[in-house]
């Protein structure tokens, strides 16, 4: 089932295979003119609405911002709060997991979300946030 457009450039879809073509998408609009490295992430709200981002490129690296921070910004600046998975997609041989930064945000923001990871290819397979990021720091600890 393919993803249909809502409000707000986002998409509607609940499969899988939707979602993934989803960050396969949105990993075309990367800017990464520096490291030629570009990720998509499709971020999946509870109501199904599929938000992606992609990352995005600043000449001094410590502006960054990686494609699944984007698409879980995107999603909070747009009212959402609940997050079922998120899809992460890279051109590279084996799918590539989120790096440390974005593990935080997801946990913060989604909790123990699923994970779905891909290259260009195929879906390499799916993980709980908490296999990811053990022992996070959150407002528990506050």
């Amino acid at each position: 089932m393919a993803p249909r457009q809502a409000a707000g450039g986002t998409r509607r879809g609940t499969g899988t295979a939707a979602l993934v073509s989803a960050a396969r998408g949105a990993r075309k609009h990367a800017h990464a003119h520096f490291s030629g490295f570009k990720v998509g992430a499709a971020l999946e709200t509870e109501d199904g609405t599929v938000i992606t981002g992609c990352n995005i490129e600043n000449a001094s690296y410590g502006l960054t911002v990686c494609a699944e921070r984007v698409a879980m910004f995107k999603a909070l600046s747009e009212g959402h709060r609940r997050f079922r998975r998120i899809a992460v997609v890279a051109d590279t041989q084996e799918p590539t997991p989120p790096c440390g930064a974005c593990r935080q945000i997801l946990w913060e923001y989604g909790g123990d979300i699923e994970v779905v990871l891909a290259n260009l290819r195929r879906t390499a397979g799916s993980y709980r946030m908490a296999a990811l990021l053990p022992l996070p720091f959150d407002r528990a600890l506050l």
